[in-house]
């Protein structure tokens, strides 16, 4: 691919000079588009089979039998039945299944994915995906039973070893290595379209099917145990009265009437109502203490999952943002609701409220016309907890949250609900104020009395990280320290405060990206990427049980329980990583070397920074890049602009998603790479030295050469230049390309003073100096502590984006040649050819149909006595313009979006 070039010319990009060549041979068809097509399923289907052959690699060994043995041998450590149960008697990682809007493959494609990577055979399904709330619920649900599955095997075989090691106690063992929670369908943070109703239906279907999955894993049995046939028969009951409700509420729609008498169903007293598993599980005890061995052993993993999962598939997460909670609790501070919430006034009002408050009674008419979306939320929790599942904690994560008010807030409305001793509020950390400013708040909320004696009635203090938008805003590897740093000061602050007699349940939401805080070498560093081992050990200096949670985001993430082989593998290799993190005690000079570590991160903060606001950082990703991702999720990216705002939109505009998309699709990830060169720059031997003895330093620098493995700055200049003029103007100069003169033409009047082009270059030639300054470091570490460099894949993304390249130009040139139209519906063709330069293709595919319709009146329709010379054809001759170029846009810009997937495959993840 003209590589060998770079050497004597520099500035040669072979990306452009491939992009062209194809581009040319397209526009003379000498390679008509089912060529390209051709190529591009071919390149899909290899990066798809790699992606498996990877993913694979990640948690090998897959086969079941295999894992079996691995957990053998986890199981063997320890020598009394107390450790034994201290181990895996508490989850080692709680696995929250999110649905980020990561869904690039359609339900198929996934599941071939997964069957390929669990070692089968599987052709690449290139269906993308169109989600909906309700299929990534379905999605999330189906991930979730397969976790389940493995779970209970992994039970099973810890039952065994309970049993053979520890005879006489054994039956009061119930293993718990793992919970499982969600919040598809109860995030409503920066969502309109989840109804009140919507996280009711869900958390009945949910109820449904789990009362079911208990009786299905008990059925085998009842012939061993009259008890258990009476059992499964109230199970049964059960979930049939809990399906016969969720019928009635969707059916009932928004009519008053019949929301009343669903709602009416749900709450009365019924022979079949089940709230709380506490009945069945006495009487599911008392048949393992005194049934046969074999029965009790079989027994004892329903038990545990009735005890870990209660009446829903998992712990549901719901969400709102500190906006919200503000809103709803202004007009209760007083008669001033303008008052800022971090005043002293505004607290002291607050301890006020939260000592005086009684709790309400709220039923479901509250609910369904409560318009304050904190409230409802709240509402919402109360009658779940009351009429669905009684057992189960609910969490309640709080996005924007920078100050002890808002948690204080939340807590109010809480205990005005009732429900304060079954929730678990948790603030959010990811904006750089949050995690940098992060220490202080804890501080001032650990201290709050109310707060102390909420958190000694539940049991534990829940913060949650997010490593998105920390990412976005200061780069992933700042993001991480500043995440890590706020871990161990939130340790610090409970022993501080006297909190020790409480567990810390830390939720990382990371994504499975590189860009999002998925540290794609192993699963240890995946772990540990999230929560180091530092941090991890400030809480067990602090005498504060740890309980770490970790998200697995829709699409994407679900791949790790796509098959019930790569489910078992990922529980197993997990468990392996948790209990080595728990055994290890490693010193670590990075945080003995503390000018260095700080001035890294420092600096590396600083270039990201500056980044993040640089006007040709903002106009590169903005200018196009969306237009390179397909729908992944069933929240929009970014918010509604028209075509003149577009031309100012900035990157606070974009969602983290999107935006680490961008990055990847461009070919080079900025917010991993950038500012790591040039914060090693002044004390690069002592940098490379500390590197050599620090697994904290490996880890970090494995993620950003993973990246940058994959990263190609001529990418990111190649796609400029698509933008420059000058080359429209140039490519026909010598006549070689005759029928696209007049379209080149155009392109270079209209690009003359475009600035995307510029900001390309001047972004680029800021990580080339940067990127060498990374090199020149990179070149004084042990090549064997680093990931491989693999230049089969760097080619490929090379081919795949010079392929997207040409297919840009294909629908550049032939927007540009569409036949001028009148101004219709208040767009122009000028707005045209922007939209199609931002790469817009859906709206322009269907405006231009709508400007030349096949379905226009036509003469010959008619059947006239009267006779006319006008017109002298029979109807407009859109069928030409709709093939020559309409249908050439679309079908090219498909393509492109195939390309998208194959690089994001070549990633590893869309986002």
């Amino acid at each position: 691919m003209h590589y060998e070039r770079t050497l004597e010319a520099p500035l040669f990009n072979p990306v452009s000079q491939l992009g062209f060549e194809l581009s040319r041979l397209l526009e003379a068809d000498e390679i008509g588009m089912d060529r390209i097509a051709g190529v591009v399923d071919d390149y899909e289907s290899r990066a798809f089979a790699a992606r498996a052959e990877r993913f694979n690699a990640l948690l090998t060994p897959v086969d079941q039998d295999e894992n079996d043995e691995r957990l053998k041998a986890l199981a063997e450590e320890g020598e009394s039945f107390a450790s034994f149960a201290r181990r895996w008697e508490r989850p080692l990682m709680g696995c929250v299944f999110t649905a980020h809007p990561t869904f690039m493959l359609s339900g198929s494609g996934y599941d071939a994915l997964a069957r390929a990577a669990s070692g089968g055979t599987a052709e690449a399904v290139r269906d993308g995906a169109n989600p909906t709330l309700k299929g990534e619920h379905e999605a999330a649900m189906a991930a979730i039973r397969r976790a389940a599955a493995a779970r209970h095997r992994m039970n099973a075989a810890l039952t065994e070893s309970a049993r053979e090691r520890f005879p006489d106690v054994w039956r009061s063992f119930r293993p718990r290595p793992y919970a499982f929670a969600t919040w598809v369908g109860y995030d409503m943070d920066g969502r309109t379209d989840i109804g009140w109703a919507t996280p009711i239906l869900f958390r009945l279907a949910e109820k449904a099917e789990q009362l079911r999955r208990y009786g299905e894993r008990l059925e085998p049995l009842k012939g061993r145990d009259a008890r258990l046939g009476e059992i499964i028969d109230v199970l049964a009951r059960a979930a049939s009265h809990t399906e016969s409700i969720h019928r009635a509420f969707v059916e009932a729609g928004k009519d008053p009437a019949r929301v009343s008498a669903a709602a009416n169903q749900l709450t009365a007293d019924h022979a079949d109502r089940l709230v709380s598993m506490d009945s069945i599980l006495g009487q599911l005890d008392a048949v393992i203490d005194d049934a046969e061995a074999e029965l009790s052993a079989a027994l004892i993993p329903i038990a545990a999952a009735m005890d870990t999962d209660r009446l829903g598939t998992g712990t549901v997460h719901f969400r709102m943002n500190a906006s919200q909670l503000h809103n709803a609790i202004r007009r209760r501070l007083g008669a001033d609701e303008t008052i800022a919430m971090s005043s002293r006034t505004a607290i002291g009002r607050l301890r006020q409220l939260i000592e005086e408050v009684d709790p309400v009674e709220v039923n479901f008419a509250a609910l369904a016309i409560e318009a304050t979306t904190a409230i409802r939320q709240f509402l919402g929790m109360a009658q779940m907890l009351k009429h669905i599942d009684a057992d189960s904690s609910i969490r309640l994560l709080i996005a924007e949250c920078e100050q002890p008010a808002t948690v204080l807030s939340a807590l109010y409305f809480a205990r005005l609900f009732g429900i304060d001793d079954r929730i678990d509020i948790s603030p959010l950390f990811e904006t750089s104020h949050a995690l940098e400013h992060g220490g202080r708040f804890l501080d001032a909320l650990l201290a709050e009395p109310a707060f102390q004696r909420y958190a000694r009635a539940r049991g534990r203090i829940a913060i949650q990280t997010g490593f998105s938008d920390a990412g976005r805003f200061m780069g992933q590897i700042p993001a991480s320290l500043a995440i890590e740093r706020l871990q161990g000061r939130l340790a610090e602050l409970m022993g501080k405060h006297g909190l020790n007699d409480v567990s810390a349940l830390i939720f990382n939401t990371h994504g499975e990206s590189m860009g999002r805080g998925a540290h794609p070498l192993s699963i240890e560093a995946r772990l540990t990427h999230a929560l180091s081992r530092w941090a991890r050990s400030r809480f067990a200096e602090h005498g504060v049980v740890l309980e770490p949670e970790a998200s697995f985001q829709g699409g994407d993430g679900y791949m790790f329980f796509g098959t019930d082989d790569l489910a078992y593998a990922a529980l197993v290799r997990i468990a392996e990583a948790s209990i080595a993190l728990r055994r290890t005690r490693v010193r670590d000079p990075f945080y003995e070397e503390v000018e260095v570590s700080l001035d890294f991160y420092r600096d590396v903060r600083r270039v990201q920074a500056d980044l993040f606001h640089d006007a040709s950082y903002n106009r590169a990703l903005t200018a196009f890049g969306l237009g390179l991702l397909p729908k992944t999720g069933s929240r929009k990216s970014r918010r509604q602009s028209d075509v003149a705002s577009e031309r100012d939109m900035t990157l606070r505009q974009i969602r983290a998603i999107p935006h680490n998309a961008v990055l990847q699709q461009l070919g080079y990830p900025v917010n991993v790479i950038a500012g790591v060169g040039t914060a090693a720059e002044a004390e690069r031997d002592r940098f490379a030295a500390l590197f050599d003895q620090s697994p904290r330093a490996q880890e970090l620098l494995g993620l950003v050469q993973a990246s940058d493995r994959l990263a190609s700055l001529k990418t990111l200049v190649a796609y400029g230049d698509l933008f420059n003029g000058a080359y429209w103007a140039s490519r026909p100069y010598r006549g070689q390309e005759p029928g696209i003169e007049d379209a080149c033409l155009e392109l270079g009047e209209r690009l003359a003073r475009d600035d995307r082009s510029a900001a390309f270059r001047e972004l680029a030639t800021r990580m080339r100096v940067d990127g060498l300054k990374l090199r020149q470091l990179i070149d004084l570490l042990p090549a064997e502590k680093l990931p491989q460099r693999s230049e089969e894949r760097r080619r490929t993304l090379g081919v795949l984006h010079a392929l997207r390249i040409a297919l840009m130009q294909h629908i550049f040139l032939r927007a540009a040649a569409i036949p001028p139209f009148s101004r219709r519906n208040d767009v122009s063709r000028d707005d045209i050819m922007e939209m199609v330069m931002a790469l817009r293709i859906d709206d322009v595919v269907d405006l231009l149909r709508q400007a030349y319709p096949l379905d226009a009146a036509n003469i010959g329709d008619f059947d006239m006595e009267e006779a006319t010379a006008y017109p002298d054809r029979r109807g407009p001759a859109y069928e030409n313009i709709q093939r020559l170029y309409i249908d050439e846009i679309e079908r090219a810009y498909g393509l492109m979006l195939r390309i998208t997937r194959a690089i994001a495959h070549t990633f590893g993840a869309i986002g």
